[in-house]
């Protein structure tokens, strides 16, 4: 206990001994500034002070504040879709959440556009559409073209929860704009994804096997969930609908498709009249047969264009023995070489029109006028 007092007062003593050789310097002027004499300004305003220049400063460069406004202005046109299927589990047989994605509103009737992939498995009466308001609603289909993935469904919403989408032109489209992704990738809704156009004219596979022709390249991220969701230009307009990737990984690999909204339109436009595209129909059946060029005949439908214009297609005589009829090389001067040539070279007419068909008959080369006729008829 002595040793610890000892110790004690000797620290003690060399303290007061170095406070009285060596004293505290005199106050010395602040970095902030030496010459200055007046008060020192308090740490807040410094940080006031330092912040002077930004506070006057727009929070968006102009590009974001557009990129902004078209995003606001547009979501609300833009609805999420989840489908249910039957399925049967362990325990028993019933009702399963199969698949989700993206859509738009088209119009204030309620018609809801979106991929036919979207619902296709779905049962009819278990599709549901959420608004960006985040109001649901029970959908039914109005009809689809199976052909160019699309499908047109239908709410019963109220006028004012409805905000259809601005429908633009895709004829003027170039590689290198802008264009703007909406849509519910992985489930999470309104997400907005921005890129340029990639490539024009691309060709894809529908789910019916048969290609959609003009097809929209874009490196806008799109992802599983995106499908059926707008594809918007720099004005907020509809120019496309998103489809598909190309990914190994089923992820965005920056290789986006989108069906041109000029396709939409007339599909949607027939959909919501008859419940189905009206195509133009040539009123036979027709197969590519190996060991021929070009497509062979095999029926004619007794009322149809082909029909009247002599079109022959194979005939079966009494001891079962089969002759070959006419083999469409062309329609109007375009090969027609493939069910998916005779597809494309169709799409470009309407029903009603005439149109030339290129045959080989006999060995010998043909020319026949046939109008066409409806599918839906």
């Amino acid at each position: 206990m002595k040793n610890f007092l000892l110790s004690f007062l000797i620290v003690l003593a060399a303290f007061a001994a170095g406070r009285y050789w060596f004293p505290a310097p005199a106050s010395q002027p602040t970095l902030v500034d030496a010459a200055y004499t007046g008060p020192v300004p308090d740490r807040a305003s410094r940080v006031d002070s330092t912040y002077a220049g930004t506070r006057d400063r727009a929070p968006y460069t102009p590009d974001e504040e557009r990129t902004i406004q078209l995003f606001e202005s547009a979501s609300p046109a833009v609805c999420f879709i989840t489908t249910k299927a039957m399925r049967r589990t362990f325990w028993n047989y019933g009702e399963v959440e199969s698949g989700s994605g993206s859509g738009f509103i088209w119009d204030k009737a309620g018609h809801v556009i979106t991929n036919f992939h979207v619902i296709n498995g779905a049962n009819t009466s278990s599709i549901a559409v959420t608004l960006s308001n985040g109001q649901t609603y029970d959908a039914r289909v109005v009809g689809f073209e199976k052909e160019k993935d699309l499908a047109v469904l239908k709410i019963d919403a109220p006028a004012a929860a409805l905000q259809p989408i601005q429908v633009g032109t895709s004829q003027n489209i170039r590689v290198g704009q802008a264009v703007y992704a909406i849509g519910n990738p992985f489930g999470l809704d309104q997400t907005l994804t921005t890129g340029i156009v990639s490539a024009l004219d691309r060709e894809i596979r529908s789910q019916a096997g048969v290609p959609i022709k003009g097809a929209i390249q874009t490196d806008a991220a799109i992802n599983p969930g995106n499908s059926g969701g707008p594809l918007l230009d720099s004005n907020g307009q509809l120019i496309g609908v998103n489809t598909s990737i190309y990914s190994p990984s089923g992820a965005s690999a920056g290789i986006g498709f989108s069906i041109p909204v000029d396709v939409v339109r007339y599909v949607v436009d027939d959909v919501i009249r008859y419940g189905e595209v009206r195509r133009a129909v040539l009123g036979a059946d027709l197969r590519q047969v190996s060991g021929y060029q070009g497509l062979v005949v095999l029926t004619v439908e007794p009322a149809g264009g082909a029909a009247g214009a002599g079109l022959k297609g194979v005939t079966v005589d009494t001891r079962g023995r089969r002759y070959l009829g006419d083999v469409l090389l062309g329609i109007n001067g375009n090969p027609t070489l493939s069910n998916s040539d005779l597809y494309l070279e169709l799409e470009k007419y309407q029903p009603g029109e005439v149109v030339k068909l290129n045959i080989v008959r006999d060995e010998r080369r043909a020319t026949l006028e046939v109008q066409l006729g409806s599918s839906v008829d």
